[in-house]
């Protein structure tokens, strides 16, 4: 007889739904409950309020993310191209801008 195999955060699940889908669940799951580093204070204190919305428990900073990570890769690349993205300003071109009159 071999040795039963540990099945560590599926073990509720027992052998239904199949193996990927109980792979999949551990994998969230995992993501979940390891410690995340909060925006503001930079301490890993950060937990889960509800779906999208969590909240560090040392400075009290409430904010957005994914259901299972507080940051998600799309709002990631949201980021970078907001940093990036030049302003309405800088979009004019010169003949747009009003030319100021001299007063002499």
């Amino acid at each position: 007889m071999g040795k039963t195999k540990k099945v560590g955060l599926a073990r509720g699940l027992g052998v239904r739904y199949g193996t990927a889908v109980r792979k999949r669940y551990i994998k969230a799951v995992k993501e979940l409950r390891k410690p995340h580093s909060c925006p503001q204070c930079g301490l890993p204190r950060v937990k889960r309020e509800s779906i999208g919305v969590w909240k560090c428990r040392k400075c009290s900073y409430t904010f957005t993310g994914g259901a299972y990570t507080p940051t998600t890769k799309l709002g990631i690349v949201a980021k970078r191209v907001a940093k990036g993205a030049p302003t309405e300003e800088a979009l004019k071109t010169p003949e747009e801008t009003p030319a100021e009159e001299e007063t002499a």
